[in-house]
């Protein structure tokens, strides 16, 4: 089959079509016909090499790729009859990558347990672009464990993440705030937001001002850390997406680092994403489509920034070619 991999780390440019065998679902793996696949910042993450020590005795190519839209075309034995899984459906998925193994592929087989059916009107790139970053924000306010009524900062709010995190926090009965530029305070308070502050160096202080206690915590989707500690309050919490910055920042603070990969197969949080975008509680943005082919030119445009929604690769344009 062919997938988009790379033999070198480095810019967009690594990226070139590959030949992989064909694989072939196991146990409890369903393998899906890929037709679109979300680009996000950890497939970055593997083209840069900042995942190089994790992937230290993968085999080379390396295939980026967590998001994933298609069709069912194999089931291995074993699937639990209540995943609803069949040959023909069309399902979104979290693909757990590693080395050659990757979203970025026509073929992929993954636990029946990590894909959900395609909300009705949805299309493929449509459903290649959430789910990945909103199990992360869910993932993010589980790990909080707050009551209703408490105070969360999102930093990057407008963000992939960073919007679903305010949305989903919302709806549990928590107060969200938001800090992104003012051109997204409308839209933020349209998916939950109590208040937005504008981005800027003194950030911190100026969240304090509006809330002078502290929020209760943060989830840093912009990888604030340090920055934005001084707005939180006495035994808080910031919940940082990037590894190696758990600790205590001082006065009880904790730095607490989460993994979207720990909810890879929880199936019942997964299902529940696709039913609060049927719902129209979650809002799904695709920023550009690019034919497979073309995803030099995808990742480039990925790493100007500015995007308000994900970039999907189109795997259709492929064709059947294996």
């Amino acid at each position: 089959m062919l997938a988009i991999g790379l033999n070198n780390y480095g810019g967009p440019e690594v990226l070139h079509l590959v030949e992989l065998p064909d694989p072939h679902p196991a146990p409890g793996q369903v393998r899906v016909k890929v037709r679109a696949a979300g680009i996000n910042p950890v497939d970055v993450m593997v083209r840069e090499g900042l995942l190089a020590q994790s992937f230290a005795k993968a085999q080379l190519p390396f295939v980026p790729g967590m998001d994933i839209a298609g069709t069912i075309d194999e089931m291995g034995e074993g699937i639990d009859p209540q995943l609803g899984v069949a040959v023909g459906q069309d399902v979104a998925g979290v693909v757990d990558n590693f080395g050659s193994y990757g979203g970025y592929s026509r073929y992929v087989c993954l636990p029946a347990a990590s894909v959900m059916p395609v909300p009705t009107g949805t299309t493929f790139p449509a459903a290649a672009s959430f789910l990945m970053n909103a199990l992360t924000a869910r993932n993010a306010l589980d790990a909080l464990r707050l009551p209703a009524g408490s105070t969360v900062l999102v930093t990057g709010a407008a963000g992939a993440v960073g919007t679903y995190a305010v949305a989903l926090g919302n709806d549990d009965g928590l107060r969200m705030v938001a800090i992104a530029s003012p051109h997204d305070e409308a839209f933020l308070r349209a998916a939950g937001a109590v208040e937005v502050i504008a981005r800027g160096d003194d950030v911190a202080a100026r969240v304090r001002r509006s809330f002078p206690a502290g929020v209760d915590a943060v989830v840093d989707a912009a990888g604030l850390r340090k920055q934005i500690t001084a707005a939180v309050r006495d035994d808080g919490t910031i919940i940082d997406l990037r590894s190696g910055n758990d600790g205590d920042l001082g006065r009880g603070i904790k730095a607490v680092f989460v993994s979207v990969r720990e909810r890879a197969t929880d199936h019942a949080a997964i299902t529940r994403l696709g039913q609060q975008v049927a719902s129209g509680l979650l809002a799904l943005r695709v920023a550009a489509i690019f034919p497979a082919a073309e995803v030099v030119a995808a990742h480039r445009r990925f790493d100007e920034g500015g995007l308000r929604g994900r970039i999907v690769v189109d795997f259709d344009s492929l064709g059947d070619r294996r």
